[in-house]
Formats: structure tokens, C-alpha cells, sequence
């Protein structure tokens, strides 16, 4: 896509820079001249916000890890030092924490606006696919960072977690023995995933500059979900888009506040206070609550090695959902059956997520069973089928006029082919 302007050293340094080294330029055209959708609403927003939050969680990790000690003997009381003895421990600590939190919250935002919009479809699948690698890392990381606590919650999902391993045929035995560092969930454990947790930002950081790289190739989506036709389609990334991020960003960082302040420990367990203690089990053990849909799959086979496969089908059918979905059309603007079943199956994650928060038993089994197989189906069937017998509206012949037809301008007309 061609910018709205080409970025020009005025000073005899900077074109001596430019002609070596064409860092200025690079983000000139990349976040000042790039050309963006004149239709994007907030739901774009949460690109910047979570590029904010990446930033955020990386600056407190570093230097919570200059005060944390990664020794099963020593690991609870360092979390306890930062928290009453190191100049804004506390603050660091609940930064870190709930902006855990508060990140998966904008990353789920985010993909489901992604379905909603079919930002999926062609020719954006590897930019899909990334986002995807992005949050399979983010759970890892997560889950990682969720052990160094060393409380009774930590060491136990920790144990839960690493064992689902196990029921891996021929390699999965060696493989928990690799995560353990032994013959069970101790000092070992938690110094390898120390190690990790520090590790794994830095490649999520690269993998969303090869998302940043692959939107700039493709060109960003718009909720009507055609291509953009002329430069009167779009308008420069700064100011216009990066004022509304800005905007957004600061009415987050609001919610992110009230949450540190207020309510710092709402989205923790009370029994994660308990050091870990390998003799007693907690009465309910529970990960955190971006995992809970996860966790409600995986408890909803009876067979372990079939709950892990189902865990992990659960991510990776999500890889190939540019494939899966037949429909021509991108934007569910002009689907109303797709609408439909798209509300349906965000209010079948959020009932994923309530029953994996409740105990393995009775009438919760047996609902996560059904909207487990609804979570399959809504892939594997609903959108393969809706894709070839979905009659969708017609589309406007382009962004520009959609907008002029809005307004009361000029009238609308169906766009003919695919988009």
C-alpha cells in the first residue's frame, strides 16, 4: 500500500543515517505515513494497548527478577521481601500481576474482533497465524510466571499441569522428567521455569514484530471488510490512528489502575498466601482465570491422554481457521447468520471459563462436555457449512462510499466478486 507521504532527511546527519542505516524512514512510513482504513472503530484500539502491556510486563519483570530468588526454600519469602521491603515492591509486584491479567483480557478482545471481522481471512492468514504463535507463548509464559510465586496454588498447578505430560505416549514420561529437572515438582522445577518465564517475553516480542511486519504487508482490515480501493480510503496512521490509541490506551491504563489499586488481589487465589507444602493438597485447585476455558476442556474427557489431546486441539484449531472458514465475505457486517453464531460461541468461551472455575463433578462435567463439543463443532462443522449456504448482504463498492452513503451523501452499492 502506497503512504501518504515519503519520508525526507532534511538535515545532512540524518541523510548521511538514511543512506546507511533507514531506521527514521522505516518509522516514518510504518507508523507516521502509513496508510490506515478511515473506518476503523475502537476494537482497533487494542493493537497499541496490547504493544503498551507487552512493554509494561517486560520493564516490571526485569526488575522484580533483580529481587526474586528462584530456590523452592527461598522463593515464597523473596515474593513476601518485595513486597514489604524493596522500595515500591508492592507496586511492582501488582503491576506485574494483574497486568498478566489485564493483557490476556485485551488479547481475547482482540481475537475475537479479529473472528467477528474475518481479519483471518486471505490475504492475512500468516498474520493470523502469528497472532496465534503470540498467544500460545503468552499461555506458556503465563503459566511459567503463575509457579514462581511458590505458593500452594503455584506448586499444585505446577504438578497438575507438568503431569498431563506424562500421558504422552513413549516421550511423555521423559519429557516431565525434563520439566521437573527430577523425579517431582521442586527446587529444579521452579529455577527452569524461572529461567523460561524470563526467556519467553523477548520471543514474544519477536514474533509481534513479524505480526507488525505481516500487517504492513497485507494492509490492516476495516469492519466492512473490503479491500481498500484508492487513497481516499485511508488516512495516515498518525495523527488520526495514533490519537485513538493514544485515547484508548489511557482509558485501559484506567482499568488497569483501578484493578492495582483497588482490587489487587480479586483475580488471585487466597491459598497462592500459603508457602507451598507438597503434603497438602488444596481442596480445589484452580489456575488463573485466562485459563479456565482451557482448563474446562481438558476436564471435560474422562481419559487423560484424550483431555491433552483435546487441550491442545483447543489452540491449534484456531490455526486453522482461514481454512475452515468457507465464506467469501470477511466481515460478519454482512452475515447475519455467521453474527449469530459467532455471540453464541463467545458466550460458549465464557461458560468454558465459569465451569472450569467450578469443581469436577456432577452437572458441571457435563455441561463443560457439551460446550466442549460445541467449541469443535462451531470450527470444524458450523463454519465449513455457513461458508456455502450463508446468502450474505450486499457490500458497498468501496470504504469511501460506504462512508458518504452513512453520512446521507451518497448512496451505497453492492460490490460485486470477493473480497
Amino acid at each position: 500500500m502506497e503512504g501518504h507521504s515519503t519520508y525526507q532527511p532534511r538535515s545532512s546527519g540524518a541523510r548521511w543515517l538514511e543512506r546507511r542505516l533507514p531506521v527514521i524512514g522505516l518509522v516514518h512510513s510504518s507508523f507516521v505515513a502509513y496508510p490506515t482504513p478511515r473506518n476503523l472503530n475502537y476494537w482497533w484500539t487494542f493493537g497499541a494497548i496490547l504493544t503498551f502491556m507487552l512493554v509494561a510486563q517486560m520493564i516490571t519483570g526485569i526488575v522484580l527478577a533483580m529481587h526474586y530468588v528462584s530456590a523452592g526454600s527461598m522463593a515464597f519469602d523473596s515474593v513476601e521481601a518485595i513486597m514489604r521491603d524493596v522500595n515500591w515492591g508492592w507496586l511492582l509486584r501488582y503491576l506485574h500481576a494483574n497486568g498478566a491479567s489485564l493483557f490476556f483480557f485485551a488479547v481475547y478482545i482482540h481475537m475475537f474482533r479479529g473472528m467477528y471481522y474475518g481479519s483471518y481471512k486471505e490475504p492475512r492468514e500468516v498474520l493470523w497465524i502469528l497472532g496465534v504463535l503470540i498467544l500460545l507463548l503468552m499461555i506458556a509464559t503465563a503459566f511459567m510466571g503463575y509457579v514462581l510465586p511458590w505458593g500452594q496454588m503455584s506448586f499444585w498447578a505446577a504438578t497438575v499441569i507438568t503431569n498431563l505430560f506424562s500421558a504422552i505416549p513413549l516421550v511423555g514420561e521423559s519429557i516431565t522428567m525434563w520439566l521437573w529437572g527430577g523425579f517431582a515438582v521442586d527446587s529444579a522445577t521452579l529455577n527452569r521455569f524461572y529461567s523460561l518465564h524470563y526467556l519467553l517475553p523477548f520471543m514474544i516480542a519477536g514474533v509481534v514484530g513479524l505480526h507488525v511486519w505481516a500487517l504492513h504487508v497485507a494492509g490492516q482490515n476495516n469492519p466492512l471488510g473490503i479491500d481498500v480501493k484508492s487513497k481516499e480510503d485511508t488516512v495516515a496512521f498518525t495523527p488520526y490512528a495514533t490519537i485513538k490509541d493514544t485515547f484508548a490506551t489511557v482509558l485501559f491504563l484506567v482499568l488497569f489502575a483501578w484493578v492495582v489499586f483497588f482490587l489487587p488481589n480479586y483475580l488471585g487465589h487466597p491459598d497462592n498466601y500459603i508457602p507451598a507444602d507438597s503434603l497438602k493438597t488444596p481442596a480445589h485447585i484452580v489456575p488463573e482465570w485466562y485459563f479456565l476455558p482451557f482448563y474446562a476442556i481438558l476436564r471435560a474427557v474422562p481419559d487423560k491422554l484424550l483431555g491433552v489431546i483435546a487441550l491442545f486441539a483447543a489452540i491449534a484449531v484456531l490455526f486453522f481457521l482461514p481454512w475452515l472458514d468457507t465464506s467469501r465475505v470477511r466481515s460478519a457486517v454482512f452475515r447475519p447468520i455467521y453474527r449469530q453464531f459467532f455471540w453464541i460461541f463467545v458466550l460458549v468461551c465464557v461458560g468454558l471459563g465459569y465451569l472450569g472455575s467450578q469443581p469436577a463433578e456432577g452437572g458441571y462435567v457435563i455441561a463443560s462436555q457439551l460446550l466442549t463439543a460445541y467449541y469443535f463443532l462451531h470450527f470444524l462443522v458450523i463454519l465449513p457449512v455457513l461458508g456455502l449456504i450463508e446468502k450474505p448482504k450486499p457490500r458497498p463498492a468501496s470504504i469511501t462510499e460506504a462512508i458518504l452513503a452513512k453520512s446521507g451523501h451518497a448512496p451505497a452499492h453492492a460490490a460485486g466478486g470477493t473480497t
